[in-house]
């Protein structure tokens, strides 16, 4: 099985993994800190990628498939960088009834990303989430905190192209 390989390059500068190692340097006593280095990269990074993973396990003298077992586990962190515009499509039960499973094919195919994915200009990235307590709304996607109710694939275009700025 060949591994995915991210469309967005790693691009850390040398003040975050200066900023990185100082954590790992204040934490790599104790293992169980595991997690509080983990938060503190998504902080410095603003995602969990393949190479910070690498940096924790070597730092913290753990093995790499726990960070990523730590990573994939717990919601709070993401292997994938977000986009300056989130769009986040509810799949939840009364969203998908409506459609929204069509509105996030649609998406992909707009951007050309699939789920969890970053454009390569950084613009804009996907995800789903199961419910957004807006299912009077239904189907519901929204756009980092501007929330669309009742949408159509016919509308995505005009939704896009309020953020092309």
């Amino acid at each position: 099985m060949k591994k995915k390989i991210s469309k967005i390059p790693f691009n850390g500068t040398k003040e975050q993994e200066a900023a990185l190692q100082a954590a790992i340097a204040e934490n790599k006593h104790d293992k169980s800190n595991l997690m509080v280095v983990m938060q503190k990269a998504q902080d410095i990074y603003g995602y969990l990628p393949f190479e910070v993973q690498e940096m924790i396990a070597e730092g913290m003298d753990v093995p790499l498939e726990k960070v990523y077992g730590v990573a994939t586990f717990y919601a709070q962190f993401s292997l994938s960088p977000k986009g300056r515009y989130n769009i986040s499509v509810c799949l939840g039960t009364a969203c998908y009834v409506k459609g929204s499973g069509l509105l996030f094919d649609k998406l992909q195919e707009k951007l050309g990303i699939g789920a969890d994915e970053c454009t390569p200009d950084g613009k804009f990235s996907l995800t789903s989430a199961r419910c957004v307590g807006a299912c009077g709304l239904a189907p519901v996607l929204m756009v980092n905190e501007d929330v669309y109710g009742k949408v159509t694939v016919d509308e995505i275009d005009g939704i896009l192209a309020k953020y092309n700025d």
